[in-house]
């Protein structure tokens, strides 16, 4: 699989939304006035640019490539917001890689221009040619808004725009179409989130390697890592920007495309879901899901779909999709399916399934039931509900020896569905296992685990992998997730509530969506554990704030419940063969 091109993922896939969780600091402090600068080794604009500058409504100046088509205008405009350079790097001469995606970028332009579209590529506050101060996402819902309105008054210009991105510049796209601006008609956004807090810490837990490892990358001090590693607990600096809480200011459609191992794979599924089903006029029943078997960069491990990455099949949508919302072109996009998923099946290199395949649905998820797969003694899964009084699995989770991560939704490490094999046998890492299957097992839509969990101290954490075992034994990570114990009942302040040592709780563990046909002679299996790192910040059990560092890490006693009291399943969404076609 291809990485994604500097306009759509973003050039080094660059995790701009690690540092939101410094907003608390940056909010505070002023945007600078001074005027933009070349850099000290500026390249120049790349062929076919010309740079233009929006004012924003505090008079702070944005830079901006324009690529116009050829011959006479006005034309629509489609737009991208980028902490990327819009120049390309500082110094292409002495970069390969840098003048590789500086002509990817210029490549990119000309497909819009060849189009008929103007193409504009703007610097976001406090990056390259741009002025003010740089506070990842804080200031693009009304720079993105005053963008939108300068693109649609330039002369060049029809007044019609569309936004375009993904990851990061997928984000700047959300937000400027949570201000609503009049003349943004329509948007395309690949790979972004939906909610930063719960992307950053998911079910309360710090994605340590792709949040602080990225900002230590980039030179952040100390003082900003403590405010990454506190700022768990839901608050208005994180609702401020966030889709959960905005999108229903949403008028347009989009475009939302996603992948099944990406690090924001629920984002665009539940972008999807709430504009298409109860978005606000403009936007309900104008929305476009397409989901791909695909990670933020290249997969690891020995799992390949050649020919479903995003990049072969997603072509000419984009294109097709401004057609039709920004020249009024019928060209039947608006009457095919709204949604279109690969169903992924056994995909092992040299061994590639036809039932990897690429299916449509009126909506998301399609219709599926629930069938619980109960966890056993003995480790096994079984569709049986347990009818024994007492039953649980113990073991000690010490923070000093965490499991390591292999694979997973990850941006700056190893990715995708990699071999848990690599992880040895363990006490502290529990595989439970289905029998051999006798027959395929279609799973669609929304995962979780309800595991029933104690330890014997106030804080602990649990991790759940949903796991597809090939016949020779290749431990396929499909899915996961942890969740933090004091977190069980939501993140808001009056929420979070020690454990009762000792007692079991019931933990729900959203392990996000897939599309997978468990093959017959394959098996499912789910992993338990406390510990997955450098994936996750390990957690010292101690019940110290978050962030803290007092008291010495302990190890913790937990055990997994599985009786008739405390029935601990993994809960997966089966769409029967003959219902999924």
């Amino acid at each position: 699989m291809r990485h994604f091109t500097p306009l759509t993922v973003a050039s080094a896939l660059v995790l701009s939304m690690a540092v939101a969780p410094a907003l608390a600091q940056t909010a505070a402090r002023p945007a600078a006035a001074a005027p933009a600068a070349k850099p000290a080794k500026w390249p120049g604009l790349p062929p076919g640019a010309v740079e233009e500058i929006a004012v924003m409504r505090d008079g702070t100046k944005l830079a901006a490539n324009v690529f116009k088509p050829a011959g006479p205008g006005p034309w629509p405009v489609v737009m991208t917001r980028t902490p990327y350079l819009k120049d390309g790097r500082i110094d292409p001469e002495k970069d390969p890689k840098g003048v590789k995606l500086r002509e990817a970028l210029v490549k990119q332009a000309r497909r819009y221009t060849d189009a008929g579209y103007v193409f504009v590529y703007q610097d976001v506050r406090g990056k390259g040619r741009s002025q003010g101060f740089y506070a990842a996402f804080e200031n693009d819902v009304e720079d993105g808004y005053d963008s939108v309105e300068w693109a649609a008054a330039r002369p060049w210009s029809n007044g019609k725009v569309g936004l375009s991105g993904g990851s990061a510049m997928g984000i700047t796209s959300d937000e400027a179409a949570m201000a609503a601006p009049p003349h943004l008609l329509a948007a395309y956004v690949v790979v972004a989130p939906y909610d930063l807090m719960q992307n950053s810490y998911m079910g309360g837990v710090l994605k340590e390697k792709d949040v602080l490892g990225w900002q230590k990358g980039q030179g952040v001090s100390d003082a900003v890592l403590d405010t990454s590693r506190r700022r768990v607990v839901d608050d208005v600096f994180w609702n401020r920007g966030a889709m959960s809480e905005n999108r229903k200011y949403i008028r347009i459609p989009i475009y939302n495309v996603g992948g099944w191992y990406d690090i924001f794979n629920h984002g665009n599924i539940s972008n999807f879901e709430y504009l298409q089903n109860h978005g606000a006029q403009g936007a309900r029943g104008n929305q476009k899901l397409y989901m791909g078997p695909f990670g933020h960069g290249n997969l690891s491990g020995n799992l390949e779909y050649p020919g479903l990455d995003r990049l072969s099949l997603g072509g000419d949508q984009e294109i097709r999709w401004f057609d039709y919302w920004l020249k009024g072109i019928d060209n039947g996009i608006m009457a095919e399916p709204p949604v279109s998923y690969v169903m992924m099946g056994p995909a092992e290199k040299g061994a590639y399934s036809p039932k990897n395949r690429i299916l449509h649905a009126a909506n998301w998820p399609p219709a599926y039931r629930e069938v619980r797969y109960y966890l056993t003694p003995d480790k096994a899964l079984t569709p049986k509900p347990p009818t024994v009084t007492e039953a649980k699995l113990a073991y000690d989770d010490d923070p000093a020896n965490p499991v390591p991560t292999v694979g997973g939704a990850n941006l700056t490490f190893e990715r995708g569905p990699m071999d848990q094999r690599a992880i040895p046998a363990r006490p502290d890492y529990l595989r439970f296992t289905t029998p051999v299957l006798d027959r395929d097992v279609v799973v669609t839509g929304p995962v979780k685990v309800e595991l029933y969990g104690a330890t014997d101290g106030p804080d602990t954490d649990f991790m759940a992998k949903l796991v597809d075992v090939y016949p020779d034994g290749y431990e396929a990570l499909v899915l996961d997730a942890p969740i933090r114990a004091r977190f069980r009942n939501g993140r808001m302040p009056d929420q979070v509530k020690p454990m009762t040592p000792g007692a079991p709780e019931e933990m729900i563990i959203d392990l996000w969506s897939t599309a997978l046909t468990f093959e017959k002679g394959h098996r499912i299996a789910l992993h338990v554990t406390s510990t997955n790192s450098p994936r996750f910040a390990v957690n010292p059990n101690t019940g110290e704030p978050e962030g803290g560092h007092a008291l010495t890490p302990r190890v913790a006693r937990n055990s997994v419940y599985m009786d008739a009291a405390h029935p601990s399943a993994l809960v997966l969404p089966v769409v029967y063969p003959d219902e999924g076609k």
